[in-house]
């Protein structure tokens, strides 16, 4: 876990710990150390984890999960010496993470159900999948096979099966020609929790492709920087 703390002798007034991208199979919490360092120069708490990757220590996405749990609650452990409880405290992630981040707020550990009650008060994802039976048989047998799920239980980690009410605040960032992860699952996952009563935001970036959101020519970091520290300071530091 790396964490990134606002400048010395600034109390915080809100955290996130961020899981990073990669399909489960490669990155490092190095990844998303660039959003993490802006947030904290916003005053949030900032942490980006790393997790098991999948053939290096890990056998499926259950380990995966698992770390991503154990994550947040270390987190939850740090925050608490800050001065933060929960009420003030986010997830997030990028494509595979913020996947992660969104089946750990949303999902009973032990089977697949409702999580009873999140252990943050927000989720941010930056490209996220949330309807994995969006895609084809032949590509749903792929992700199946590639993140270490039994055939036919793709289900069971799809966030969007787990829509309710009482979901914690969340904001989707997404571009519009995204390869990987379509804006239509985005929206319609932004619909379903609108349907719920849920406070969810999708901001959609024209044009931008899976991974916008680094720093680089893409153009988006900024922004993306802005939003998620409004979105975080607005929901969480008012508290």
């Amino acid at each position: 876990m790396l964490v990134f703390e606002p400048t010395e002798g600034t109390q915080p007034v809100a955290g996130i710990v961020m899981f990073h991208g990669g399909a489960l199979r490669k990155g490092s919490a190095d990844g998303l150390a660039p959003h993490c360092r802006q947030l904290a120069s916003r005053g949030i708490l900032a942490v980006s984890a790393g997790y098991r990757l999948i053939d290096q220590g890990a056998t499926s996405i259950d380990d995966c999960i698992a770390d991503a749990r154990r994550a947040v609650e270390h987190f939850l452990g740090l925050a608490a010496l800050r001065g933060l409880d929960s009420s003030r405290l986010a997830s997030g992630g990028s494509s595979a993470g913020g996947h992660l981040a969104l089946v750990a707020a949303m999902i009973a550990p032990d089977e697949p159900l409702p999580a009873p009650e999140p252990d943050v008060a927000a989720v941010v994802a930056l490209n996220p999948v949330v309807d994995l039976l969006a895609y084809s048989p032949t590509q749903l047998q792929i992700i199946e096979q590639d993140a270490g799920i039994a055939a036919g239980r793709a289900i069971e980690y799809s966030p969007i099966e787990f829509v309710r009410p009482g979901n914690p605040p969340m904001l989707i960032q997404h571009g519009t020609h995204d390869e990987v992860a379509s804006i239509d699952q985005a929206r319609r996952f932004r619909d379903a929790m609108a349907q719920a009563g849920n406070d969810c935001i999708l901001l959609e970036y024209e044009g931008a492709e899976h991974a916008f959101h680094y720093p680089g020519p893409a153009g988006h970091f900024d922004d993306v920087i802005d939003a998620t520290a409004g979105f975080l300071l607005d929901r969480l530091a008012t508290n």
